[in-house]
Parts: structure tokens; C-alpha cells; sequence
């Protein structure tokens, strides 16, 4: 037996196999805490699990459309009126199995063999391997602290080719919680569109974002241009959905016909329980997002003072999601001389599960998530910088 030569490229999730390693050390009775998993804290709101048990008491337990049943859709087209504005169908929209089903179905709908990506770095970790999945090639394109790894289009424009086919941009970002204004946005995106690019626009946290910045989005892009952009989103964050598995795509018709294409031969529908439950969460009350972005805005306060307080250290102080990407490399060394040596020495002695940043693409850094509880998340900060300090 020989395995496809596609997926010998592609790399294990560095997320998944970090939450692997403190299982393991958690079985062999080790206290550990977990920075690692981007998943919220807080529990699935109650009307939310209340609609997935009324679907199974009435028996919604079949297939349903490859795209999602039409009053999800149309739900999912009406939240970007409701937050944005922005006027879509149910044509415009296909509910998939998560944020990163969608991003998937996109990637295999959108790129030939040989295509390039533009992949700003830090990126999510999945990012590279699904555009070599689907055979393209991803190619990264280095942003900087000092801009909050927030790619300018000067960036973009240096690693453009006459291949270059797709841009990946993500906002709030995952790994770093930086977060792009609206006026920038735009800037990329008809730059984009200049130069004939497509953009996906990873927008899963779109939510999370905290005053006194303000919410963007590329939709308004889309409503005037929709052959130009598809937007991805998801409850996982700002419903506390992660296991549930229900993202979104908002895309010109053409483009939505072309992924349910793609999942009618993959996975099919979503579970029909979960759609009935999404349906209850677009609905609302919406109460629990803003409940959790206090927390979350605490929760960063707290923890970027602490790593800030750390000598050398350069982090960013981000406007969304739950996580920071500090700079670290000042206390690398001969036996820890990489991000992924690092976070290991600090599972190891501090009990602390974190990721590194060589997974994002920038080996200087290493991804915290601030998703606990606040004296948890203080603890083991402090436990962390004891680590770093050691000579």
C-alpha cells in the first residue's frame, strides 16, 4: 500500500497533537493546564441545546439538502443584514461542517494544480495544508509585530505572481488576536481585485472583538463585488459551538453550487440536529457573546500585562478573539532554540500546554489562549515566566 503523495506533504494539526500531549501527561497523573485549544470556556447557550433536543424528540433525524435546510440559509444571510447590513440569499449561502469544512470546500472549489496562495504569516495552521490538498501551493508572505501581523498590501505585492490565484485573510486572527480595521480591509481587497486575485475572508471571530475597536468585515466587499470574495463564519467561537461542527460560507451563487458539489461527494449535509440548533443560535438572543467579550477583554488585560512584564518581550495587544502572540525567541538557548523545544520545557516544568508558533509560521512566537478562568489563566502565567527566567 502507498499512501497519496499530497497527503505524505501534509502535516498533522499542531493544535490537536499539543491537547494530544497534555492528555498524555494528564493520564500519568500530571496536573495540566491547557493555553493551547482555541475553544471558549463558557457553555453551548441553554436555547441552543434546548432546539437540538426538540429536533431529535420530533424526529428530524434525516438527510437534509447537501447546503443546509432553507431556513438555516436564509438565517445565515439575514445575520450579515442584521450585523452588517449586507443584503444575500439563501442562494448565496451552504452550512458545512464547521469553519474549517468550509474553508476546505472552498480551497478544492476555487484552485487548480499549480495555483498560488497568498498566506499571510502568522497563520491559522491549517491553512497551508488545505491549498496543498487541493494541490495549489501556498505561499507565505511575512508580516511584522511592529504592525501587528497585519499584512499591508506592499507585503502582498511582493510575493505576487502571474499564478498568484487565491489571498487568505483572517480577522480577528488566529494565532495572534490582531484585528483589521475596516478601511484596511477594503485597501487589500481592491488591491486584490486589481490584480484579478480572489479573496477568502476567515471571519470566524468576527464577533470577538473589543471596544474601542470596531467590528469589519469584507461582506460589504462581497455585496458589491460577490465574484470577487467568499466570507467563511462559524458558531464555534461565539456561540461555544466548537463540537458541534457548523461553519458557514457566504459566496456568489456560482461558487455555492460549485461547494455543494464538492460536500454532496464528501460529507453530504451537516447533522440535521446541529442545523436545528444553529437555527436557534442566528435567531438569538445573542446575549452570551457580549458576556464573553468582558470576560475576554479582562481575561487579555490580565495576561498581556503579565507577558509584557517579561524582559525583551514584543506582543501586539489584540483587539479580537482570545489569544496572544508574543515574541519569545530572546529566551531561546542551546537546549530550548525553537518554539517547539520552548513549549515543551514548559509543559514539562510549568504544567502549561501551549503552542508554538513554528505551526503559524513565525518560530520566534508562541500562542497563548486566555479562554479560563481568570486566577487559572494568572497562575499559570506566573508559573510560565518562572520557566523563561531560569538561567
Amino acid at each position: 500500500m502507498k499512501i497519496s503523495e499530497r497527503l505524505m506533504r501534509a502535516k498533522p494539526s499542531a493544535t490537536l497533537a499539543v491537547n494530544a500531549k497534555a492528555q498524555e501527561l494528564r493520564a500519568q497523573g500530571k496536573e495540566i493546564v491547557s493555553l493551547a485549544v482555541g475553544e471558549p470556556d463558557f457553555q453551548t447557550p441553554q436555547h441552543v441545546c434546548d432546539a437540538m433536543k426538540k429536533a431529535v424528540d420530533d424526529g428530524f433525524t434525516r438527510y437534509t439538502p447537501v447546503p443546509g435546510i432553507p431556513e438555516l440559509r436564509k438565517a445565515v444571510a439575514g445575520y450579515y443584514d442584521r450585523f452588517y447590513g449586507v443584503k444575500a440569499t439563501q442562494d448565496n449561502v451552504i452550512v458545512s461542517n464547521g469553519g474549517k469544512h468550509s474553508l476546505y470546500n472552498l480551497f478544492m472549489a476555487l484552485i487548480d494544480p499549480g495555483d498560488e496562495v497568498l498566506v499571510p504569516a502568522p497563520y491559522w495552521v491549517s491553512y497551508p495544508a488545505m491549498v496543498e490538498l487541493a494541490e495549489g501551493k501556498p505561499v507565505i508572505v511575512p508580516t511584522a509585530p511592529e504592525n501587528d501581523f497585519l499584512a499591508q498590501v506592499k507585503d502582498l505585492e511582493a510575493f505576487t505572481t502571474p499564478k498568484t490565484k487565491v489571498l487568505i485573510l483572517n480577522t480577528p486572527s488566529n494565532p495572534t488576536g490582531c484585528h483589521y480595521p475596516q478601511a484596511q480591509l477594503e485597501e487589500i481587497a481592491n488591491w486584490a481585485r486589481s490584480k484579478g486575485i480572489f479573496i477568502i475572508s476567515d471571519e470566524v471571530y468576527d464577533r470577538l472583538v473589543y471596544a474601542p475597536a470596531s467590528y469589519s468585515t469584507l461582506s460589504t466587499f462581497w455585496e458589491k463585488y460577490p465574484e470577487d470574495v467568499a466570507i467563511v463564519g462559524a458558531l464555534s467561537k461565539s456561540f461555544c459551538m466548537t463540537g458541534w461542527r457548523v461553519g458557514t460560507t457566504l459566496a456568489h451563487p456560482d461558487l455555492i453550487k460549485a461547494m455543494i458539489k464538492i460536500q454532496g461527494q464528501s460529507t453530504s449535509n451537516v447533522n440535521s440536529m446541529a442545523q436545528k440548533a444553529a437555527l436557534a443560535a442566528f435567531e438569538g438572543p445573542w446575549d452570551l457573546v457580549d458576556e464573553m467579550k468582558v470576560a475576554f477583554k479582562r481575561r487579555r488585560d490580565i495576561a498581556y500585562d503579565i507577558i509584557t512584564s517579561w524582559p525583551g518581550v514584543i506582543c501586539p495587544k489584540p483587539d479580537g478573539a482570545f489569544y496572544l502572540f508574543p515574541v519569545l525567541n530572546m529566551f531561546f538557548d542551546e537546549e530550548t532554540p525553537d518554539s517547539a523545544s520552548m513549549c515543551t520545557k514548559i509543559l514539562e516544568e510549568a504544567g502549561v500546554a501551549l503552542v508554538p508558533g513554528s505551526a503559524f509560521g513565525d518560530d520566534r512566537c508562541i500562542r497563548f489562549s486566555y479562554a479560563l478562568d481568570d486566577e487559572v489563566l494568572k497562575t499559570s502565567l506566573e508559573k510560565i515566566g518562572k520557566v523563561l527566567m531560569k538561567k
